[in-house]
C-alpha cells in the first residue's frame, strides 16, 4: 500500500496526516477545496475537489490504495451539523464508487462513552462544538451499516485540540468505546500523534469495521 488520498488535507488534522504519511514514504494525494494551499513535492500532489460532488470526488480517488478523511465542515459554520453529516456521507459514497476498499475517517470524541453515556449528551459538553460532535456521532451510527468498505472510524482523545500540540512521541494507548485516560485523569493526544495513530492503523489494520480511540 503506497498511494493514499487524504481528504481535508489542509485542515488541523489533515495537515499532520499528510506530513506523517509523506515522511513514511507514501505517495499522498491531497484532496482539498483549493490545491494552491498545499505544499506539493515529490511525495505530495494536490487536487481541488468539492466533497459534495460525488462523481468528481470518486474520480479523484481512483487508483489510490486507501482513503483517509479528515473532513471538517468548519467549527464556526452555522450549518455545521447538516454540512458535516452530508459531507461525510458523500465522501463514503464516493470512496465506494471509486473502487477503493480501505477507508479511515476521523470523527469526534463526543460519541465515546463514560458510565454508559456518550460525552456529547452530557450537560457540560461545550455548546459551540455540540453540532459537529452530534453529526460525527450520527455519522458513526451510519457507517456501521456499511458492509462493503474496510472502514475504520477514529475518535481522537477528548483534549486533542487543547493537548500537547507540537509534540510527536509515537506512543499512545488505544480503546474502542471509552476514552483512554492518563494517571492524571486526562484524555490527551497531540494532533501530531493523531497522525501517527492513523498511519499505524493504515499499516496494521487493527480496527477494520470498528471505531477506536487513542490517547497517552
Amino acid at each position: 500500500m503506497k498511494k493514499v488520498a487524504v481528504i481535508g488535507a489542509t485542515g488541523f488534522v489533515g495537515t499532520q496526516v499528510v506530513k506523517e504519511l509523506s515522511n513514511r514514504g507514501y505517495q499522498v494525494e491531497a484532496i482539498v477545496r483549493d490545491a494552491s494551499k498545499v505544499q506539493q513535492n515529490d511525495n505530495v500532489k494536490a487536487k481541488s475537489v468539492d466533497v459534495n460532488n460525488i462523481d468528481e470526488l470518486a474520480e479523484a480517488l481512483k487508483g489510490n490504495d486507501a482513503v483517509i478523511s479528515a473532513f471538517n465542515a468548519g467549527w464556526t459554520n452555522p450549518n455545521l451539523y447538516d454540512d458535516f453529516l452530508k459531507g461525510s456521507i458523500n465522501i463514503e459514497t464516493a470512496v465506494e464508487k471509486s473502487g477503493v476498499n480501505r477507508f479511515i475517517t476521523v470523527g469526534g470524541a463526543g460519541s465515546l462513552y463514560i458510565d454508559g453515556k456518550q460525552l456529547v449528551d452530557s450537560p457540560d459538553f461545550p455548546a459551540e462544538i455540540k453540532p459537529g460532535a452530534t453529526a460525527a456521532r450520527d455519522y458513526l451510527n451510519k457507517i456501521k451499516e456499511n458492509n462493503t468498505l474496510d472502514w475504520t472510524f477514529f475518535s481522537p482523545a477528548i483534549e486533542m485540540h487543547q493537548g500537547t500540540a507540537g509534540i510527536r512521541t509515537g506512543k499512545y494507548r488505544t480503546a474502542l468505546e471509552n476514552p483512554v485516560f492518563d494517571k492524571n485523569g486526562r484524555s490527551v493526544l497531540s494532533v501530531e500523534d493523531v497522525a501517527v495513530v492513523l498511519a499505524d492503523e493504515l499499516e496494521q489494520g487493527n480496527h477494520i469495521r470498528q471505531r477506536f480511540t487513542a490517547a497517552y
